[in-house]
């Protein structure tokens, strides 16, 4: 059985996944793809879908394969079709998850059009390679699944590259911009449209001269526009509150400006593997209603841990933190209180890989505070009066080539 990589770099990642700049130098078109089933249980509260119920959910299914094709030495294309099953989430609908054209000019120069993944934090583009990875879920401060059609692909072009700075090592860039299309059919029946008029932003990651270290950061400008109804008992709230506009029709007009920036630090030694990351996010949130625009700034980051027993057998442990609005005033008038103001996840996986082809993994959870939660998941409820401590249990086994 050979040995295995704890939890991949960046470029090794990028390889599998079908958009790095370092794929066999070959014209052989490559073919990779994965299964992927998994349950939840949690002690309360919904988590991703009906976890809480007693006998749990396996509404926890992701399916993929994927293309990349050189066409020459500095050209090559690929893409990929993903389909999930997360609680209410995806329902096995086939996307293309992204495709691309690369263009690798010299080693400090590229640039790749199509929809591609989003170079954000360390492991963004891990998120659809569970085979490069320990965690069944990466800390969800920073990549939270449910976000995953917003967070995961951008559709518009990029510029990338390797620039060595002599005896200071090298520095790996990313620019990118354009926009997101993000897939509402999931969404309530409120929602009547959603758009993103623009998005971009970049990675700097620093490897200076010591063996398995990268520092860096990303940032990212982006802007959602969207409209939604209101429910006959919302009119009557904001009717009666006089936040209703004089020329409500239906329907509410709302956008969300948001700057977005995180730093990064990784080690690899051997067969261990150490990581944190911290980041901020500045928004401005208007709902079209006859209140102040709100300003909200949420923040999070973790500390991340995994040793390589075994060529079979990796444990990993993590501390994730979130606080979505450190301001407590996420809505106008509407402050985050107690439990709903934080949520705290330490989290312990158990990575069993039973072939070169085959792993399984277990995790647990223990779970402080509610703000991750969808209150939508546990029947409107206010998530300041869910369980305010609570576990999850997971078990995830995924089949790739």
């Amino acid at each position: 059985m050979r040995a295995r990589v704890l939890l991949l770099p960046l470029s090794l990642v990028a390889t599998l996944s079908g958009t790095a700049e370092a794929q066999e130098d070959t014209n052989a078109l490559q073919v990779h793809g994965f299964v992927s089933q998994g349950f939840i249980k949690s002690t309360s509260n919904n988590f991703l879908g009906p976890s809480a119920r007693k006998q749990g959910s396996f509404d926890f299914t992701e399916v993929g394969i994927n293309f990349t094709k050189p066409l020459g030495d500095k050209l090559r294309i690929g893409l990929q079709v993903f389909a999930r099953d997360l609680g209410p989430l995806g329902n096995y609908t086939p996307q293309l998850d992204w495709y691309y054209v690369d263009y690798r000019l010299f080693d400090w120069l590229g640039v790749r059009v199509g929809k591609t993944k989003l170079p954000w934090g360390l492991y963004n583009e891990a998120n659809d390679v569970d085979s490069g990875r320990v965690p069944i879920l990466l800390p969800q401060s920073l990549y939270p699944v449910a976000n995953r059609e917003s967070l995961f692909a951008q559709t518009g072009g990029e510029l990338y590259g390797d620039v060595p700075i002599g005896p200071a090592g090298s520095l790996e860039y990313r620019l990118y911009g354009g926009t997101i299309f993000v897939n509402t059919a999931d969404a309530s029946d409120a929602l009547k449209g959603f758009e993103v008029p623009y998005e971009g932003g970049g990675r700097l990651m620093w490897r200076p001269p010591v063996d398995g270290l990268q520092l860096g950061s990303s940032a990212q400008l982006v802007r959602f526009d969207f409209d939604y109804s209101l429910t006959a008992a919302e009119r009557d709230q904001y009717d009666a509150a006089g936040l209703l506009p004089a020329d409500y029709a239906g329907t509410i007009s709302a956008y969300l400006d948001a700057k977005l920036w995180v730093a990064s630090v990784e080690y690899q030694h051997e067969r261990l593997l150490l990581a944190a990351e911290y980041g901020r996010t500045y928004a401005r949130y208007s709902t079209g209603l006859r209140a102040p625009t709100a300003k909200i700034v949420n923040e999070g980051g973790y500390l991340m841990a995994s040793y390589q027993v075994a060529s079979w057998f990796t444990p990993g442990l993590y501390y994730s933190a979130f606080f979505p609005d450190i301001h407590d005033g996420a809505q106008p008038g509407v402050p985050l209180q107690g439990r709903a103001a934080y949520q705290h996840d330490v989290a312990a996986t158990l990575r069993y890989d039973l072939t070169a082809n085959w792993l399984v993994k277990l995790e647990g959870h223990y779970m402080h505070g509610t703000a991750g939660l969808s209150s939508a998941l546990n029947d409107n409820r206010p998530l300041g009066t869910l369980a305010k401590d609570w576990g999850v249990f997971l078990l995830k086994t995924t089949g790739y080539f």
